[in-house]
């Protein structure tokens, strides 16, 4: 596996998704009871079921809503013929996704739901916009370091050479890297000022290691003067991952 750069691009106001990112629009329970009414569900009939109800027209059922039958169940929603999903509605059951939508609660306990459902299952407004309107947001945002591509970048394989050649200069931020993405531990703005120094020295001193770690390294050493630069100036954390 690769190590990533990544900065904490909620720390600057000048995110252009940090308003999208911070808005919870719905959190993802286990056990949704007590809030049916706005969760999120799907209408699911079994196949059994339909069926014993459609009898000797089932096949024509399959073939006009061009459902193959063979599984277990189907979604009540692929059923396009309105009248076929009429007749089968009261055989329909609901399946929760988990999905609570908050919009729905007072404040104070669309947040007792969120810390219920943890950090990795809340969705949020940012989560909902199409890929290709995100990497147009991502392309014209101040904090989109990696040349327009987004806030994250690529450091390297876990393997890299350039931390041990780092530590032959004193360069403790880029020699301890894969440390630091084990860890996780997020460097200051001071510290992401320190690593650009380090940049300096790397970028000086890689042409002595030899022309292969000077073509292979060069533009890694790059992309960390790029981020820590950027995070220096407008104050945001940095961190490998």
């Amino acid at each position: 596996m690769g190590i990533s750069i990544a900065i904490c691009e909620l720390d600057s106001d000048e995110s252009l998704c940090k308003k999208g990112k911070l808005t919870i629009l719905k959190a993802r329970l286990d056990d949704v009871s007590g809030y049916e009414a706005i969760a999120d569900y799907d209408e699911v009939v079994p196949t059994a079921e339909a069926r014993r109800l459609l009898g000797g027209e089932w096949e024509a059922f399959l073939k006009r809503n061009r459902i193959d039958g063979e599984g277990e169940s189907f979604l009540l929603s692929k059923v396009k013929n309105e009248a076929d999903s009429a007749r089968l509605k009261d055989v329909a059951r609901k399946e929760y996704s988990g999905w609570i939508d908050l919009s729905q609660l007072p404040p104070e306990e669309a947040e007792a739901v969120m810390k219920k459902a943890g950090e990795d299952n809340l969705m949020s407004e940012w989560n909902t916009i199409p890929l290709d309107e995100t990497n147009e947001i991502c392309a014209r945002c101040v904090m989109s370091w990696d040349k327009g591509r987004g806030c994250i970048g690529n450091f390297g394989p876990e393997n890299s050479q350039l931390p041990d050649i780092a530590k032959k200069y004193d360069c403790e931020i880029v020699a301890s890297v894969p440390e630091l993405a084990k860890s996780g531990k997020k460097l200051s703005p001071e510290e992401a000022r320190r690593l650009s120094e380090e940049c300096k020295v790397l970028r000086e001193k890689l042409p002595e290691e030899g022309k292969g770690p000077a073509r292979r390294y060069g533009g890694v050493v790059d992309r960390l003067e790029t981020v820590a630069d950027l995070c220096a100036a407008k104050g945001v954390r940095i961190y490998f991952l």
